[in-house]
């Protein structure tokens, strides 16, 4: 007979989630998540199987986060200003935890950028791939700019975000400020 589990799944994820955040993958090791979560190896193995497949459980609940946040993002009408909103949002958690610095997809998505980890990759492709459609749309409100100035635009503000969410590992809050105003100064 299986034994019924002591812990909120949910909960326990995100404790590991806020530890990874903070550490990285291979900077967090089983002794940490342990005490972290309060539960031990068996019970980590045998809900995740790994430390890798608690780590994915990590990002999911991660996205599931941010997606009210992107979906706030999808629904404005404002172009641009939408997007300037989304990069004040995006960094203003940061301000509230020391402890979390950046954004946890941004981090993964620089650790395992030279590691061949396919789901990983997979959950960053999908995730960069949807952010950038949704800047496509804002910046096609303005119906004076083409195609090509768009898709090059998007790119600029992706690889923006993606620099802002790095500089907001160890930048103060006026730089990080500064930065997004003048990223849209030149748009």
């Amino acid at each position: 007979m299986a034994r019924k589990k002591e812990y909120i799944e949910e909960e326990v994820v995100e404790k590991a989630m806020h530890l990874f955040w903070q550490k990285g993958y291979e900077g967090t090791s089983m002794q940490m998540l342990e005490k972290e979560m309060g539960i031990n190896k068996f019970s980590i193995y045998s809900s995740f199987g790994s430390k890798h497949g608690l780590f994915l459980e990590s990002l999911k609940q991660y996205k599931r986060k941010v997606n009210g946040l992107l979906e706030t993002f999808r629904k404005g009408t404002n172009g641009v200003a939408d997007i300037k909103q989304f990069f004040y949002d995006s960094v203003s958690s940061n301000f509230k935890d020391d402890n979390l610095k950046g954004c946890f997809l941004t981090n993964t998505y620089n650790e395992f950028s030279e590691k061949e980890d396919e789901l990983i990759q997979e959950q960053m492709n999908a995730f960069m791939h949807n952010l950038k459609s949704i800047i496509i749309e804002k910046l096609q409100i303005d119906t004076s700019k083409d195609e090509q100035t768009i898709i090059k635009q998007a790119n600029y503000l992706l690889l923006a975000k993606h620099g802002l969410a790095a500089a907001a590992r160890v930048n103060t809050k006026q730089e990080i400020e500064d930065y997004i105003e003048m990223t849209f100064k030149n748009l």
